[in-house]
């Protein structure tokens, strides 16, 4: 078998070069080319010196024969240039918002655009994993899900599927400054973010939708859902704290409550090899530099609460690792293929 090449369009950007990291040392993919207009000419490794074994030089433009490419474009420039290349047949994976909601005007409401290519909606797979597994397995076009909506709905998930939750949902989420980009900002300045905590986009924030699509899909009866998303002060990591109310027929198992919350969260992860379901609440220290997700999930049967909380590092789960997860299900080989990598502590 002819070892694939592997392009990212964009690789300046945080998630574009953590997918470069990461494909520089995948068993079974060659990385063939990065691209970047405003770099275009200068050696990746002079670029960002911690690739330094790289010998790539970033181009302005895809150069080459290649099977799979990455797109790490902002929404809507990513589509326009997605869509001549599912048109050549090439393996796509966008890791922008372009692709990730299956209703246009939905798209077109939260991102003020209108869609380059709306008839690529149908065909693209929501790439996650742990629930689209055996659609992405058969996919040209990938939309790789963002970093908030990993976090919660991979919390969420066994309990929407499962009928343990009813009505609405509360996903209260702090992020890193890195899930801001490389782009300098005011918010992201060093001497106006440290030492902070502050919640941003309170009237809605564009993941909402996102969110709500996929636990919609896991339970039609969904209520609303209420994301609000907070910036603190340190480079990756997102920490989400999600709260539902549990449906009657959990509330009245009592004292068997706990145990088979436990056993619905350890049955649906079970074959899932990132995420990891913990016995204690879970930090983004935990999960530093990998593609690991850890969830937590604790029922309160006088309140008629369910809590879970989730941890991931958002440039890799919540990014470029969850990319090359989905590449390497499209591409036939074990998902886990350069991401084994164990988290970074302290």
């Amino acid at each position: 078998m002819t070892t694939p090449r592997a392009a990212i369009i964009n690789v300046t950007g945080y998630i574009g070069v953590d997918i470069a990291r990461v494909l520089l040392r995948h068993p079974e993919v060659e990385l063939a080319c990065v691209t970047g207009r405003s770099l275009a000419g200068k050696p990746l490794a002079e670029v960002f010196p911690h690739l330094s074994a790289s010998d790539l030089v970033i181009q302005p433009e895809l150069d080459g024969s290649i099977d799979v490419v990455f797109s790490a474009m902002p929404h809507k420039a990513s589509a326009e240039v997605c869509e001549p290349l599912v048109s050549q047949g090439l393996k796509v994976i966008d890791i922008s918002a372009d692709f990730r909601l299956k209703s246009l005007a939905e798209y077109e409401s939260w991102y003020a655009v209108q869609h380059p290519c709306p008839h690529l909606l149908d065909s693209a797979v929501y790439g996650l994993p742990e629930l689209h597994h055996e659609e992405i397995k058969k996919a040209q076009l990938i939309a790789n899900p963002g970093c908030y909506p990993t976090g919660a709905i991979l919390a969420l998930a066994p309990a929407m599927a499962s009928g343990m939750v009813e009505g609405d949902i509360i996903v209260d989420s702090k992020s890193g400054v890195s899930g801001a980009g490389r782009s300098l900002t005011l918010t992201t300045h060093y001497a106006e973010c440290n030492e902070s905590v502050a919640a941003y986009a309170v009237g809605g924030h564009r993941h909402m939708p996102e969110i709500r699509q996929e636990c919609a899909l896991l339970n039609p009866s969904l209520g609303d859902v209420v994301f609000q998303p907070h910036l603190i002060p340190m480079t990756r990591g997102i920490l989400s704290t999600c709260y539902a109310r549990l449906s009657s027929e959990w509330k009245a198992k009592g004292d068997a409550l706990a145990k088979s919350v436990a056993e619905v969260y350890g049955d649906f992860y079970k074959d899932a090899p990132f995420t990891t379901v913990v016995g204690t609440p879970p930090a983004t220290k935990h999960v530093w530099g990998s593609n690991y997700c850890h969830v937590y999930a604790q029922a309160d049967a006088r309140s008629g609460r369910l809590l879970v909380i989730s941890a991931i590092d958002n440039l890799v789960r919540g990014g470029a690792g969850e990319a090359v997860q989905n590449m390497n299900l499209m591409c036939g080989f074990p998902e886990t293929y350069g991401l084994e990598a164990l988290p970074v502590y302290p």
